[in-house]
């Protein structure tokens, strides 16, 4: 919120606050879910979690943010030229 409102004070346009809080509030949201749904599949397909779910947190928490950016960018993209 305090981002998406600084975003706004910032280039006076409530659309880039409003991508910017959208897109962070997604990244939260799927890193919190993938950060308990990793390790918990990675054991029971018998892998040991402690090695590799950090790599394939922090890959499905950067792709998912990126997205979730570009992707209200793109649906808000007439407001905010």
């Amino acid at each position: 919120v305090v981002t998406a409102g600084i975003a706004w004070l910032w280039q006076g346009n409530p659309y880039l606050g409003l991508v910017i809080g959208l897109g962070m509030l997604v990244n939260l949201i799927f890193a919190g879910l993938s950060g308990s749904s990793i390790p918990i599949l990675m054991k029971a397909i018998g892998l040991d979690p402690a090695q590799s779910s950090s790599i394939i947190l922090t890959t499905v928490t950067d792709v998912m943010g990126f997205l979730a950016f570009l992707g209200f960018a793109v649906m808000m993209q007439n407001y905010l030229l």
